[in-house]
């Protein structure tokens, strides 16, 4: 019987496998370590439990009282003296849009400003010329979804300095965060300016706390000086209720609340607190001065009523009536009771835009649309 012979596979050669350098770079030790992997996981799980606490972004601390001071008070809505305001759309997407108002009587505003304002998703710019030869000018710019520059800047003939602004803002899912700059200079060799940092953090649904930071140099011959102002806020979805305290001895505090679907409240209190500044001399006790504000707001089809009343004795209203899609008038009246003074005002603003603008703004593309920088 016939052999039949085994094949005997050749012995293969060793396989030498070598490692891909890291593609870190030079500096890629500081990731690539046990420190950095340890800080990492724990922002990674702290991330996760705040993801699961359902905490949202709670604002900024500049902002923390804009539902009363910005909206239903009369702060940015009085005015006095005869104005109107004639603007058109030239654009929707892209904003494009011009606007010249004229005022008359008015101890804040120019007899004639030129405004021009452009803007999308991702940047905003404005610019005004005022009859007393000011320009000032405003530039947004969104690197991301949640890092917005800031830049302000304005030229008075009037004033020796000229105004520069420059701010970062941060909003993260459950946190605010911003850094501002205001005439910042190096002219006289080292770095004057006033930089102003806050940081807002959500630590309930309803709960958030902030603090604000203050750097200020005048010139390189003073010394700098700092301060810390502590903000918290609670939000509810009928009423919010925010207070901040400064380093000065100043104590804010707002309460809003929302009445019925149209009517809305808020009060505003502002203490401070001034030591050494008594009745009984230099070294009295603390003289403590205060106002309140109360304000309600009342929102109708076609028109917007706020009306104030203060611990000074002030009362005033401030009445905007749409009486035609393109035409509102406006009408303000302020009465000092301690003073006895009063100041009116009748505005009428005036909207021009073509007719395939109109219909562009009904689109729901248009309607979803991220809105400018503002």
């Amino acid at each position: 019987m016939a052999t039949v012979p085994v094949p005997i596979a050749a012995p293969q050669a060793p396989v030498v496998t070598f490692d891909e350098p890291s593609s870190g770079g030079v500096f890629s030790f500081l990731t690539d370590n046990a420190i950095s992997s340890i800080i990492n996981d724990t922002y990674q799980n702290l991330s996760e439990r705040r993801k699961l606490m359902g905490l949202s972004n709670p604002g900024s601390v500049e902002r923390i009282s804009s539902e009363v001071q910005r909206d239903v008070l009369l702060t940015n809505h009085m005015f006095s003296g005869l104005r109107c305001d004639l603007q058109k759309f030239f654009s929707i997407s892209p904003m494009f849009r011009l606007q010249h108002g004229f005022a008359m009587g008015s101890n804040v505003l120019p007899p004639w400003q030129l405004l021009a304002m452009y803007g999308n998703s991702r940047m905003l710019l404005q610019g005004t010329f005022s009859s007393d030869q000011s320009v000032s000018a405003m530039g947004n710019l969104r690197w991301t979804p949640k890092w917005v520059t800031r830049t302000q800047t304005q030229i008075d003939p009037r004033s020796p300095q000229t105004m520069l602004q420059v701010e970062n803002e941060y909003t993260g899912d459950d946190f605010s965060a911003s850094v501002k700059v205001l005439n910042p200079s190096i002219m006289e060799g080292g770095f004057t300016a006033i930089v102003i940092g806050d940081y807002m953090q959500a630590i309930t649904p309803r709960l958030a706390l902030g603090l604000e930071g203050v750097w200020q140099r005048a010139s390189l011959g003073a010394k700098p000086e700092t301060a810390m102002s502590y903000a918290a806020r609670y939000k509810t979805p009928d009423w919010i209720a925010a207070a901040q305290i400064h380093a000065s001895g100043q104590l804010g505090a707002t309460y809003w609340r929302r009445l019925s679907e149209k009517v809305e409240a808020g009060v505003d209190c502002q203490l401070q607190f001034a030591p050494g500044m008594g009745g009984a001399g230099m070294f009295g006790g603390i003289r403590k001065e205060g106002q309140t504000t109360v304000g309600v707001k009342y929102n109708f089809a076609t028109s917007v009523y706020r009306a104030q009343i203060d611990s000074a004795g002030k009362v005033g209203c401030v009445l905007e009536k749409r009486v035609a899609p393109a035409i509102t008038f406006s009408f303000a009246a302020e009465i000092d009771q301690w003073k006895n003074t009063h100041k009116l005002g009748l505005g009428v603003s005036l909207e021009g835009s073509p007719e395939e603008l109109e219909a562009q703004m009904q689109r729901p593309e248009l309607q979803n649309e991220t809105p400018p920088p503002y």
